[in-house]
């Protein structure tokens, strides 16, 4: 089974409907919840997701959503191990570092989902947009 690390934006996509992209973003937690792909995410852009979704609704509502995506996910463990990597790392923004090692430390990430590919260019894991991903595995 694939598994990918599904980036903040990708999430935030789909849990804002941003169009266009959030109808690629919907594919991916599709095949998330239809236990095609194995998803995951971190504690980070959990606790960044809150922040965001809290500003447009309730701490209930939130949870809520938040409990939907953590059945039909999983998260990345990050240590401290993890995040002096991050920030010894290449990587430009520190939160990008982050999900990269933890990515990297779990060991069978096979792709990190994102819109934003450049931010992940010093990595060693493959970075693909939903969109490429989905075509790419011919799910589109």
């Amino acid at each position: 089974m694939i598994k990918i690390l599904i980036d903040t934006d990708v999430l935030i996509d789909v849990l804002f409907d941003r169009k266009p992209f959030s109808d690629h973003s919907s594919g991916i937690l599709a095949l998330c919840e239809k236990k095609i792909i194995r998803g995951f995410v971190t504690p980070v852009i959990i606790s960044n997701l809150y922040y965001l979704l809290r500003k447009a609704a309730s701490h209930k509502e939130t949870i809520d959503k938040l409990k939907y995506l953590l059945r039909i996910t999983d998260v990345l463990t990050m240590n401290k191990d993890i995040v002096v990597k991050a920030l010894f790392s290449e990587f430009k923004d520190f939160e990008d570092g982050l999900q990269h090692y933890s990515a990297m430390y779990h060991g069978d990430i096979n792709v990190i989902i994102t819109r934003n590919l450049k931010d992940y260019k010093p990595g060693n894991i493959a970075a693909m947009t939903p969109e490429i991903f989905l075509r790419s595995r011919q799910l589109l």
